[in-house]
């Protein structure tokens, strides 16, 4: 079987991801609906891939019974409509984070899944189109750091606000940062500690560096537990420009017997290209090129939807890190940072 999809909604540039990914992986793009809220997106998009073809109107390729699966970078707030609309038609679907944005449509999301059997996926890109998050998974289950029990994920990322559309900036169509962002944090956690669950210690959000649009959240935290470990994240949208990425990602994972840190984008003050790794335990420090291993995620997806499987990500974990996210973002305090005199 040859997967054959569709990508519906190109709102966020992540689509790039989740069509490339699919493609490279073996898949077939037999179309995409061009409709978007962002004309540079698509733009990107045509660049990107010129020979496929356009669809402007989706129910044909939502009631195509040749098409297994639907790619969604849809305004976020309008994604889990899609997606259920797609699952209705029997199909499977990846949807880019966050995959919904408040309670009500999680558990509409859960319902279709139950009564349509069909797949709903995340495609939480800072873990999945991160080499060397694959390399830092397999030292783990190799025991070169012991037994996982904290993490410190960080996700700053670059504003670039003349080129966000106006929905970037309203909560209640992208979801809050915690609900955005946050949830590929929520993610890590779960997947290096082994953890099944966890419940949200503490959070909060915060409008700290952009006033002139107040209900923009520029910062968020999280302190999660699990029975397994402990987590503390932190997002934000003030990378600066002289950092030459849109954001210096991280991620501290703390074993038994040593510790992994991830520099996935950049290191600062030190070697060229992405996917840093840097293990250190009984043996010593390490340095590990990452960005040559394999990501699995998308072949695994392909052959989920052939096999009827769950080896790209179970559904209970894409359900979890969901709700997590949204508890997160429900209870978060409002930060109120006085401004430093200048």
């Amino acid at each position: 079987m040859t997967l054959r999809f569709a990508a519906i909604g190109l709102d966020h540039r992540h689509v790039y991801h989740l069509v490339g990914g699919l493609i490279d992986a073996g898949a077939i793009c037999v179309a995409y609906d061009p409709a978007t809220s962002d004309h540079r997106v698509l733009a990107g998009f045509r660049e990107r891939f010129p020979a496929l073809p356009e669809v402007t109107d989706r129910r044909r390729l939502l009631e195509d019974p040749s098409i297994d699966a639907i790619c969604i970078a849809a305004v976020p707030s309008d994604r889990a409509d899609i997606a259920i609309a797609a699952m209705r038609q029997g199909k499977d679907v990846m949807v880019d984070k966050p995959g919904v944005t408040s309670p009500v449509q999680l558990a509409e999301i859960e319902r279709v899944v139950r009564e349509t059997g069909r797949i709903f996926s995340i495609c939480f890109s800072e873990r999945f189109v991160v080499p060397a998050t694959e390399v830092a998974g397999d030292l783990i289950a190799a025991g070169a750091i012991g037994r996982v029990v904290q993490t410190l994920g960080l996700g700053p990322h670059r504003l670039n606000r003349p080129i966000r559309p106006d929905w970037f900036f309203d909560p209640a169509r992208y979801g809050g940062i915690l609900a955005d962002i946050g949830s590929h944090q929520i993610d890590q956690f779960l997947h290096f500690t082994g953890s099944t669950d966890a419940r949200i210690v503490s959070s909060a959000v915060g409008n700290v560096g952009t006033p002139e649009t107040p209900a923009f959240q520029d910062f968020g935290e999280i302190l999660l537990r699990s029975d397994q470990a402990t987590g503390y994240i932190r997002v934000d949208w003030f990378t600066a420009h002289g950092l030459p990425t849109w954001g210096d990602g991280r991620m501290v994972i703390l074993g038994t017997e040593g510790t992994i840190e991830l520099r996935k984008y950049v290191d600062i003050d030190g070697r060229p290209g992405t996917d840093h790794v840097f293990l250190v335990n009984r043996e010593g420090t390490r340095h590990i090129d990452g960005s040559t291993a394999p990501l699995r995620y998308f072949r695994n997806f392909i052959a989920d939807v052939r096999d009827r499987t769950e080896t790209a990500m179970a559904q209970r974990h894409v359900f979890t890190v969901s709700r997590l996210a949204l508890e997160a973002q429900a209870a978060a305090q409002r930060l109120t940072l006085k401004p430093h005199d200048r």
